[in-house]
């Protein structure tokens, strides 16, 4: 493999990149309107515009993006995160088209992308899986009866996407069931075209535990140990951690087997994430596999030493993993805050504006992930994370007083970020302790409007009002293009979960 095309932007991009030119291998860029100027752009041996800013018109061009490799000879096209990346006819197209495709089949890709084809695919490997239908639910009085058979508080839950779009927590029969799963489909149909839903016993207070795996297409598997998600705003992660402080050695031993068997359960080939919830017992439950590198791999590299982007191209080129499970210790540990562009003291509504000052912090043990440089603007159009800010220590203490000071450090004016509610995690005694789970925020930090079940059409709703505010307050543009721009928020914004 000698050029691939990186189908995506910003940082995760300038980071298989850099994977790339250490092996030698030459990249191609794609980039919009809104990023022309980007650090990506520049890195790259070769650019190509794709198009305009909103992704449906650049980064979501699948035909556009294969007909630039085929013009440009590129060997594979690595997806990154969001986007395509989860698209399994983009990766069809990419394989029939006679390049590699730098993740899974699009068979897996598949297979995995819909809740329940995955549980029904992992059934005969015996993994875990929380009380619930392993069907969508076709009316209304079903669902009902099946609440009532499973015992409230149940979980409603889209088959397709994630991201906590279609999903609703009904605690009781009198919360009105009907309403709820009405709710939970119309949002499902609005956000993936697909309305089916299902239903799953809540559990109320879980840890969300994820296993990394990586596996070649010679039948070879291993897991890379765990990533601690719990710490998360509206279903999406904001603070992850390796290794999980819950997770004895023989709970981990179980957790990496059972997502190795989910791993062999659709025939998943390169690096692959198996999210499971934890309950108060340690007893845990198969959520989804996520066919894709994880926003949060960082953590896992530091903990393995593990490139985990070189380890997706070495596969993709037919080579064998060069280790085996015995190979891999834990050493140290890592931690990783998401700095996004939003207010963390008003329900985390995007900001926009321009990086007047952006001043990255320095020293041993920290590592920064991003994309922009100072005076770049921060655009409406995709995810609002700025960067991967990650800490490494020799153990959990030394991380967390590294990740202290590099948030000190990071100097960022000119838009509101989540640099402070990820210092407030710092220093909170749940976290510290080791004792939290996804209700921190809601338990935890005081938020103007604190409320993490909100469903999407509301976020979006107050994005619009707050992009209104911020846009008149910067800018000076008028009420009618306000509003006219801001709808690219709701309908562009990349999923990074």
């Amino acid at each position: 493999m000698k050029k691939i095309l990186i189908a995506n932007r910003g940082e995760i991009a300038l980071r298989i990149m850099r994977s790339a030119h250490e092996m030698g291998i030459k990249t191609v860029a794609v980039y919009s309107d809104a990023d022309r100027k980007s650090p990506h752009v520049r890195y790259a041996n070769e650019s190509v515009y794709i198009g305009q800013s909103e992704s449906s018109k650049s980064y979501l061009l699948g035909d556009k993006i294969i007909e630039i490799c085929k013009q440009l000879n590129v060997d594979g096209v690595h997806p990154g995160y969001g986007f395509l990346s989860e698209n399994a006819e983009f990766a069809e197209r990419v394989e029939k088209s006679g390049m590699s495709f730098i993740g899974p089949s699009s068979y897996s890709i598949k297979i995995m992308g819909d809740k329940l084809s995955a549980k029904n695919a992992v059934k005969d490997y015996n993994v875990p899986m929380i009380e619930g239908t392993d069907k969508a639910i076709l009316n209304l009085e079903e669902g009902r009866k099946i609440a009532l058979q499973i015992g409230y508080p149940i979980l409603i839950k889209a088959s397709a996407g994630g991201g906590g779009k279609g999903m609703r927590i009904v605690e009781s029969l009198e919360h009105g069931i009907e309403e709820q799963m009405k709710l939970a489909m119309n949002e499902a149909q609005s956000a993936f075209g697909n309305n089916s839903v299902f239903i799953e016993k809540y559990i109320s207070s879980p840890r969300h535990i994820e296993i990394q795996i990586m596996g070649d297409k010679h039948g070879n598997y291993v897991y890379l140990f765990e990533r601690e998600c719990s710490i998360q705003r509206r279903h999406q992660k904001v603070i992850e951690e390796a290794p999980s402080v819950v997770l004895s050695e023989e709970l981990r031993k179980q957790m990496g087997k059972k997502a190795i068997d989910v791993a062999r359960a659709c025939n998943y080939v390169g690096a692959g994430t198996v999210e499971f919830l934890l309950d108060s017992k340690n007893n845990f439950y198969f959520l989804e596999m996520n066919t894709r590198l994880q926003v949060e791999h960082p953590v896992t590299e530091l903990i393995t030493g593990i490139d985990l982007v070189k380890e997706q191209i070495k596969v993709a080129m037919g080579q064998k993993l060069e280790y085996t499970q015995q190979d891999f210790k834990i050493k140290g540990h890592a931690i990783e805050a998401r700095i996004y562009a939003e207010d963390s003291y008003n329900n985390f509504m995007p900001d926009i504006g321009n990086l007047t000052v952006y001043k990255r912090p320095q020293g041993a043990g920290v590592r920064v992930d991003d994309g922009y440089d100072e005076g770049m603007d921060i655009p409406i159009y995709y995810d609002s994370m700025i960067s991967k800010l990650v800490t490494y220590g020799s153990n959990r203490q030394e991380a967390i007083d590294r990740m202290k000071r590099a948030i000190k450090e990071y100097k960022i004016s000119g838009i509101e970020t989540t640099l402070p509610f990820c210092e407030f995690v710092m220093n909170h005694d749940s976290f510290v302790s080791g004792n939290y789970d996804t209700h921190f925020v809601k338990k935890h930090f005081n938020s103007k409007a604190n409320n993490t079940d909100l469903q999407s059409s509301e976020i979006a709703s107050l994005f619009a009002l707050h992009y209104i505010e911020n846009v008149n307050k910067k800018t000076k543009t008028n009420f009618n293009d306000s509003i006219k721009n801001n709808s690219n928020w709701k309908q562009n914004r990349t999923k990074t979960n």
